[in-house]
């Protein structure tokens, strides 16, 4: 089988706007400011917040869980009928409008916030799924790492573009600031209804839809294909092997994803103004690692690459957790007296280093790894682990920091990287981009 060609400029661009547009739900949602605001203003049950954030956890959870359910069956749906574009725009929409209506969310109508972060946390979610499924079309294997990249960095790039608004215009997660903050939900949906229209312009839909037979509907249709897919599925054992290992690995991104500036307020006792600029180093720290770790994904291969970035994120987890030991060392035996929240800073351009480049690098190898003509179908899978993998660590990290506390339980994450690093030793990359290429149509 020959490589395909690397797809125009224009349309490579059209498909990393998304990753543009969507990283303002991601960044002001879920991470920064949305979170917080659940957590201490609308339910605000301080000092610890437990209940606030053991909601929190169930709602994204249970986000998760409904792209576990609806993943693969629309993805194998898309692959058969070549509407992946269509799908995109149904679940860009929901996404836009249920992020719009977080404005009514107030003191008081707490589990009207957890209603609407499900829906629009899983529209947003299974799109992930679905324009991610595009990325095979755009390059061979081994060029798929820095378009990966590409899309990551710029994504990162958009969440500080739609931060500026924020920053300067909403002010701070407080309650007597809660008139303004309330905004943030309209301007995410904003952000990302415009910010995607080069998307559904430049994109391309390669697929031959087929016709649905007479006796045979479309979810019946994707249960059939989903069924197919997993009987066979030992023909691509490194793909399921890898898929595990992503599990372990995505489920300590998504509890650092949606603690790690609950973790900031209410364990480090960061200022605003530190946490603001802790917004800044991790993006900018997520966009350059997410380049970097894309072009030496060339050089040293995409598992190997994965490898590095699973390990960097079992020391960045372990620092986030020591940063009040970190200062007090920093005291005692260097004489720099250096305040928590300073050194959270530099654990900061650890984390967000690991963590554009470990997305980047696992949703490229899935590229490299699935099947010409049933890509949809295997991103619908990657989708179902990635989020299967949300539910599991939110609802245990939920339990598990209304027992012991967040500072504690955030040493969880170590574990699930370790975890995945030890599942990736099987796979064989090479092993595994041959059975892509010699998969039946």
């Amino acid at each position: 089988m020959t490589d395909r060609a690397v797809a125009p400029k224009r349309e490579i661009f059209g498909w990393a706007m998304f990753d543009f547009a969507n990283q303002a739900y991601t960044l002001l949602i879920i991470t920064v400011v949305f979170g917080d605001l659940f957590t201490r203003v609308i339910v605000g049950d301080g000092p610890d917040y437990r209940l606030g954030n053991l909601l929190w956890s169930l709602a994204l959870a249970t986000s998760y869980l409904l792209v576990v359910v609806c993943s693969p069956v629309a993805g194998a749906v898309m692959d058969y009928t070549a509407r992946r574009k269509q799908f995109l725009f149904a679940s860009y929409l929901l996404t836009v409008v249920a992020t719009a209506a977080l404005y009514v969310v107030a003191p008081g109508y707490a589990m009207l916030g957890v209603l609407l972060i499900i829906i629009s946390n899983f529209a947003y979610s299974i799109g992930e799924a679905f324009i991610a499924s595009f990325l095979p079309d755009l390059g061979p294997p081994d060029k798929l790492g820095a378009i990966s990249g590409i899309g990551w960095a710029l994504g990162y790039v958009g969440g500080m573009f739609s931060a500026v608004f924020v920053l300067l215009y909403l002010g701070d997660v407080s309650e007597e600031n809660f008139d303004r903050i309330r905004w943030v939900g309209p301007w995410a949906a904003a952000f990302f209804l415009v910010a995607a229209i080069p998307t559904f312009v430049f994109l391309k839909e390669r697929g031959r839809p087929r016709p649905l037979p007479s006796d045979t509907g479309y979810i019946r249709l994707g249960l059939q294909r989903v069924g197919g897919t997993l009987s066979n599925l030992k023909g691509y054992r490194d793909l399921a092997v890898f898929l595990l290992s992503t599990f372990f690995a995505m489920s300590g991104m998504y509890i650092i994803i949606a603690f790690s500036f609950i973790y900031g307020a209410q364990v480090i006792g960061w200022d605003e103004g530190v946490r603001t600029l802790m917004f800044i180093i991790v993006q900018i720290s997520a966009a350059v690692g997410a380049v970097g770790f894309g072009l030496i994904q060339g050089r040293l291969g995409g598992l190997r690459t994965y490898r590095v970035t699973v390990l960097l994120w079992v020391v960045a987890v372990c620092c986030i957790y020591a940063t009040p030991q970190l200062s007090a060392w920093a005291r005692d035996w260097l004489g720099v007296d250096w305040e928590a929240q300073y050194v959270f800073l530099v654990v900061g351009t650890l984390a967000g280093s690991a963590l554009g480049a470990c997305q980047s690098t696992t949703r490229a190898l899935v590229g490299a790894f699935a099947p010409r003509g049933h890509a949809a179908e295997f991103f619908g899978f990657w989708g179902l682990s990635l989020k299967l993998a949300g539910a599991f660590s939110l609802l245990l990290m939920g339990g598990l920091q209304a027992l012991v506390g967040l500072h504690l339980a955030i040493l969880f994450c170590a574990l699930l990287f370790a975890l995945a690093f030890l599942v990736s030793w099987p796979v064989d990359e090479a092993r595994g981009r041959r059975a892509a290429a010699t998969a039946p149509p």
